[in-house]
């Protein structure tokens, strides 16, 4: 009685659904195999909808997107604190957030699929701020204060602790209903919640501890090649007649 069309092609919808634990990207997988088998003619095209096709559109590009995110966040740290090390030491929080988020991914057998990837550039903005509350506090202190990088780091790591936790816990009770809750479209959101309860709680017990031995780590770099600088700008000045 009636053809659908998109665009200028009469076409047939062909849905499908995941079996219990099942990925997203297996499936997939089978119907691209279904599809090569069949030797379908070139006149046929085969396309996915959906959230198939944002999985499609998004899965080769995984990695462009989370690097673009990094690059983006080191720029403006880079700015905001004008320095190019420091930026390294709040960026360090991020791989163990990813980790942990991986690992509780594997743990309860969820797919890195869309929203779980959504979750871990979630988690980029919501751990990264655990080094911008030491960090900032660190250098300010060493800036108005005179303090040296130890004892800047050390006042900051006790000052800030609170709200670190405060934060980060307010972020971890949120993420508890998505990823435990029950209901309709329950499954969908679970990888969301399961990546950051998972990313929080690695992070939050590891950062407490690497972040001020980086900070410290980079404080002493720093140290080390302005005085290899103005070593070389001595010497050019005593060659000098």
């Amino acid at each position: 009685m009636t053809i659908a069309h998109q665009g200028q092609f009469p076409v047939v919808t062909i849905s499908f659904d995941l079996a219990t634990n099942t990925s997203l990207s297996q499936g997939v997988a089978a119907v691209e195999n279904v599809k090569r088998r069949l030797g379908m003619p070139a006149s046929v095209l085969a396309s996915f909808q959906g959230a198939a096709e944002a999985y499609k559109a998004i899965g080769s590009n995984e990695a462009l997107l989370i690097l673009a995110a990094l690059v983006a966040v080191y720029i403006v740290l880079g700015i905001l604190y004008e320095s190019f090390l420091h930026p390294i030491t709040i960026l360090s929080t991020l791989p163990s957030a990813g980790v942990g988020a991986l690992l509780a991914l594997m743990l309860f057998r969820q797919d890195l699929g869309i929203v779980a990837i959504i979750g871990i550039i979630l988690l980029i903005g919501i751990v990264k701020k655990n080094g911008i509350m030491i960090v900032d506090f660190a250098l300010e202190a060493e800036r108005t204060r005179g303090l040296t990088a130890t004892e800047a780091i050390y006042e900051a790591s006790l000052l800030r602790f609170r709200p670190i936790m405060m934060t980060t816990l307010a972020a971890l009770f949120a993420g508890l209903p998505l990823a435990f809750g029950s209901g309709i479209g329950s499954e969908v959101r679970r990888p969301l919640g399961i990546a950051m309860v998972g990313g929080l709680l690695l992070s939050q017990i590891l950062t407490l501890y690497t972040t001020p031995v980086i900070y410290i780590f980079f404080d002493r770099l720093g140290e080390r090649f302005a005085s290899h600088r103005r070593r070389a700008a001595t010497l050019e000045a005593a060659e000098l007649p």
